[in-house]
């Protein structure tokens, strides 16, 4: 009687494996190989995938739709194009006949005897020759910016053009007062716009005036375009007229008294951002919170929070409310605060001090985000115990609108302040 047992180590390759044959009371044992019995052993809670399992739907390259112009030119891609683009049939003719109307007949059969079928091979093809311009345009219109302007002749210049004096400018005047009628029933507005067209600020070539020859970028189209109009509704343009259709900046503006412009000016920045779940009676609610801070870079920072369901919401809402709890700090010369203050919220503890100038900010990011958002140039700082990230920012708020000014301690000492540098140096400092 015998029997076979396979041995195999599991760190080695399982496409070799010993096969250990013994038999009782008899020779050694024979050792053969049995290639491919076993699959590789995976050290890994995933199951092993032989292949890569193939896509439900196929994929749509541009290649095979003819949209390349290297492939466009392929025989298999020209006649399975050209094939979709067949001649009508006489069925398909007759068929089309009761259905369409004579005057709509007619052009079906003036387009198909018009328009080629190499034609429509050819349209719509991405160029991909050194020639190709970098963007996608069907170049129906002429584009101010990307397209050379039509510019003036190069003749239209006059080196001795200058402006009016005044006293030409008053003789234009004269002139434009004699010529008026004496008759009271006549239209003066009318005469002064005729005025306003046809007279000249400048003495020289009229040319080079009404048509000069400029090299510089075209204006920028007035609001009378109705598309330009549209865009700039839209918040696309350079005006404040976008801001009128957003109803939050429009409630930010009420509550602050501020406009679009100066509202836009500020330095925002998130500071805190993290998922946070609500467990109610109908299961969980996730929503995402975000603290972040605003200030001028002069005086004036403030810090707000916004939690949403959706991050945009969320991250709007605390850069509003930033710019809603904005609150002066005071600073020394501008750059740094007046002594060393602190602050402490939860277990969280924390000591701004006031450095020289040219010092810098050598603190932690979240104190150094707020300290360039106030203004400050100058200081140092160092976090004790607990480093939360958001009673960190709260108690940096609290240390920067704790400072005690000297008009204050010499208030209440019932002292006089002098400002000594005045006093020795004869206010040069």
């Amino acid at each position: 009687m015998s029997r076979s047992q396979s041995l195999r180590c599991v760190f080695t390759d399982s496409s070799k494996c010993l096969q250990l044959s013994t038999t009782p009371r008899s020779g050694p044992p024979a050792i053969t190989y049995l290639h491919n019995t076993r699959k590789r052993r995976h050290f890994h809670t995933s199951p092993s995938h032989a292949s890569r399992p193939s896509p439900k739907f196929p994929n749509v390259k541009a290649s095979s739709l003819g949209l390349t112009n290297s492939d466009s030119t392929k025989p298999q891609v020209r006649q399975s194009t050209l094939a979709n683009y067949a001649p009508f049939t006489p069925a398909a003719l007759a068929q089309l006949k009761k259905t369409t109307t004579p005057a709509q007949f007619a052009a079906i059969e003036a387009g198909e005897s018009s328009i080629a079928p190499e034609d429509l091979l050819n349209q719509a093809v991405i160029r991909q020759d050194p020639m190709a311009i970098p963007y996608l345009d069907d170049f129906s219109e002429i584009r101010a910016v990307i397209d050379n302007p039509v510019r003036n002749s190069e003749k239209n210049y006059d080196p001795n053009l200058r402006f009016k004096t005044e006293d030409e400018i008053l003789s234009d005047m004269g002139k434009f007062v004699e010529g008026l009628s004496d008759d009271p029933n006549a239209s003066i507005e009318n005469e002064w716009l005729k005025f306003e067209e046809k007279t000249r600020l400048m003495v020289g070539m009229e040319d080079a005036e009404l048509k000069s020859r400029s090299y510089e970028a075209p204006e920028i189209p007035e609001l009378t375009d109705p598309m330009t109009r549209a865009a700039v509704n839209a918040g696309q343009g350079y005006g404040d007229e976008g801001a009128n259709d957003d109803q939050h900046m429009q409630r930010l503006m009420k509550q602050t008294g501020m406009d679009p412009r100066t509202i836009r000016r500020f330095r925002s920045k998130v500071l805190v951002q993290h998922r946070v779940v609500n467990q109610t009676r109908m299961g969980k609610v996730a929503s995402m919170y975000y603290l972040s801070v605003a200030g001028n870079g002069s005086g004036m920072v403030g810090i707000g929070e916004g939690k949403s369901t959706e991050p945009e919401d969320a991250k709007r809402q605390s850069e509003m409310n930033a710019v809603k709890n904005l609150m002066p700090i005071v600073r020394y010369e501008d750059r740094t605060i007046f002594g060393d203050v602190k602050g402490k919220v939860g277990a969280t503890e924390l000591t701004l001090m006031t450095r020289p100038p040219g010092f810098g900010i050598r603190c932690q990011h979240l104190i150094y985000e707020i300290c360039k958002c106030a203004g400050i140039e100058d200081l140092a700082a160092r976090v004790t115990r607990a480093r939360n990230p958001m009673n960190t920012v709260k108690a940096t708020m609290q240390a920067l609108l704790s400072q005690r000014l000297p008009e204050e301690v010499a208030r209440a000492r019932g002292k006089k302040l002098v400002d000594v540098r005045k006093v020795y140096y004869g206010g040069n400092v």
